[in-house]
């Protein structure tokens, strides 16, 4: 029998482990609980906004990327400040290395990145399984600054390196029948111990529709910063996608899989009432137990509106034309 919730702690911590080992339950339970849920996940909103600078004095070392790459342009820039490598490096959430924000940074060194092997299998011509510097290399890596915004309300600027998801599904050829991709996340707790907690259903998975993984804004990210990509923001392999909520952004992945159906995903399991398939970032639709309409932006001490799609609205909303985003969130 599982321990009940414990009672908040003071807002001078971040999402503490004992609080949060327990969130798959309370978030199994929140329907039935509505009172419960409002105070218990106000309290953790509040924590995620409470501390903005993570860290402080700590940046973990990461290789330099040693093939050419095509700097950020148009579409695939923003003007806005970038928020400091080491608060993109050490304010994460990475559940496998440990529900709170400063874990995965303090317990990579246990995910070891190499050697690595990727399988890119289902619907395609041209299966593919390829050790993921083999992939890496045999595309042009591209820089794109994004903004990223979490699901938790609070948002980055990251200039992320790595290739068009487009292209690698080019490469393999979907077939016909192919409408969806599936990620999968490695499951070893060895080296991601929080696969020992049962707080989620592992291995994590995600999944995009055939034309969103095709959009260009799709990026497998090897890198930030013009460094390899550190292990606590899901080196070697991870997706971005700029216009949902940062937990669609699997890390770590050793598959992709192209499927006739739509795939599960790891929180639409743990709670669909809170997290549909899609999570594009839309500030007309709150998360049920905090408002979506604002965000804090680390590093930054005020809030700022949120804005439709995250600021990308021109490029992906005609991907939902027709579609209700309440009802398909």
């Amino acid at each position: 029998m599982r321990d009940k919730l414990p009672p908040e702690p003071p807002g001078s911590e971040v999402t503490p482990e004992k609080l949060y080992l327990r969130r798959r339950e309370f978030l199994k339970n929140a329907g039935l609980f509505a009172g419960t849920a409002a105070v218990v996940g106000g309290g953790l909103y509040l924590l995620g906004m409470k501390r903005t600078r993570p860290m402080d004095g700590f940046v973990p070392d990461a290789g330099t990327v040693d093939q050419p790459v095509a700097p950020a342009q148009g579409l695939f820039d923003t003007d806005e400040p970038r928020t400091p490598y080491e608060d993109v490096t050490t304010y994460n959430n990475f559940y496998e290395l440990g529900l709170d924000k400063n874990d995965p940074a303090r317990r990579a060194h246990l995910l070891k990145t190499r050697p690595w092997t990727v399988v890119i299998d289902g619907e395609v011509h041209k299966p593919w399984t390829v050790d993921v510097d083999q992939l890496i290399s045999a595309f042009p890596l591209e820089e794109r600054v994004y903004r990223m915004r979490c699901v938790e309300a609070w948002s980055m600027v990251i200039p992320w390196l790595g290739l068009p998801l487009g292209k690698l599904l080019d490469r393999v050829q979907p077939t016909s029948f192919a409408k969806y991709v599936a990620f999968t996340t490695l499951e070893d707790p060895e080296q991601l111990p929080g696969q020992k907690s049962p707080v989620l259903d592992w291995p994590y998975v995600e999944g995009l529709r055939l034309d969103e993984a095709r959009h260009p804004l799709t990026l497998l990210a090897t890198g930030l910063y013009g460094k390899q990509l550190p292990a606590q923001n899901g080196a070697p392999l991870r997706l971005v996608v700029p216009w949902k909520y940062g937990f669609k952004g699997i890390k770590s992945i050793v598959r992709i899989t192209l499927t006739r159906e739509r795939p599960p995903t790891t929180w639409n399991l743990a709670n669909k009432r809170e997290y549909g398939f899609y999570a594009n970032v839309n500030p007309a639709v709150d998360h049920p137990r905090w408002s979506q309409a604002s965000e804090r932006r680390i590093g930054e001490s005020s809030r700022r509106p949120t804005l439709p799609f995250n600021g990308y609205a021109d490029a992906v909303a005609g991907l939902y034309r027709g579609m209700d985003l309440k009802q398909d969130f």
